[in-house]
């Protein structure tokens, strides 16, 4: 199994990856928008981003990852392509993305389809060798597993590069309980907060985990429905960053 050191990918300890959700009315209006949340997020100081077809579709999110790809950005780019795992992978080797996010890597198929989650996993990143940011007990994602969440997140570790954590639902914040469940069953393995984080928590939380994933808490009315606001990244980015210091 190939194995990735996901978090060099980034600059700085701690990394914050914005989410960008590709919200439009149009196929224009997407890729307008996609553009200037990249330009947002760029000089409010983050430290990555995810592009995923939350809102949108397929070919929008193929446009905006060429688009990305042109641009060398200076900072690492991600894909997440929902409800198609397979596309995630051919979309990140096509535009050069820095890294894949699978919902799930574990637990969400019945016993007897874990070995093809297996063999598909070993198979892409076999093939594309790109780091791969994996759910375990990921929001709105069944749980059909027969093991305890210990043993699937011993699993996970075979199957990626990080494991992302969340509560149940976009937005939502992730319990401590859950995070520290977490990092007890997966020692040192990359560990990235995946929904809800707030200034409240973020200092907390990441005396645990090693990144995190916000999305909804960087738009104007802190819900994915709305706009993505410079103020609420700068704000957030400065309290990383002295909790970095």
């Amino acid at each position: 199994m190939i194995k990735n050191d996901f978090l060099a990918l980034f600059a700085k300890t701690k990394p914050v990856m914005g989410m960008i959700h590709l919200k439009g009315i149009d196929d224009n209006d997407v890729y307008q928008r996609a553009q200037k949340e990249i330009d947002i997020y760029l000089n409010n100081g983050i430290d990555g981003i995810i592009l995923e077809n939350y809102f949108g579709n397929y070919y929008q999110l193929d446009r905006i990852l060429e688009y990305a790809h042109t641009q060398n950005l200076p900072i690492p780019y991600g894909v997440n392509c929902l409800n198609m795992d397979v596309m995630g992978f051919e979309l990140a080797k096509r535009h050069s993305a820095y890294f894949v996010q699978l919902d799930s890597v574990v637990g969400h198929v019945k016993p007897r389809d874990e070995a093809t989650v297996e063999a598909f996993l070993n198979m892409y990143r076999e093939r594309s060798n790109v780091p791969v940011m994996g759910g375990v007990r990921f929001k709105y994602q069944p749980v059909l597993s027969a093991n305890t969440t210990e043993k699937d997140l011993v699993i996970a570790k075979s199957r990626c590069d990080a494991v992302t954590v969340t509560q149940d639902a976009t937005g939502q914040a992730t319990s401590m309980d859950k995070i520290l469940q977490f990092r007890n069953a997966l020692g040192d393995f990359p560990l990235i907060v995946g929904a809800g984080v707030t200034k409240e928590n973020i200092r907390s939380q990441f005396e645990v985990a090693d990144g995190a994933i916000v999305g909804s808490y960087f738009k104007d009315t802190r819900k994915d429905t709305g706009e993505l606001c410079g103020s609420h990244i700068k704000e957030l980015m400065e309290l990383v960053n002295d909790i970095r210091r």
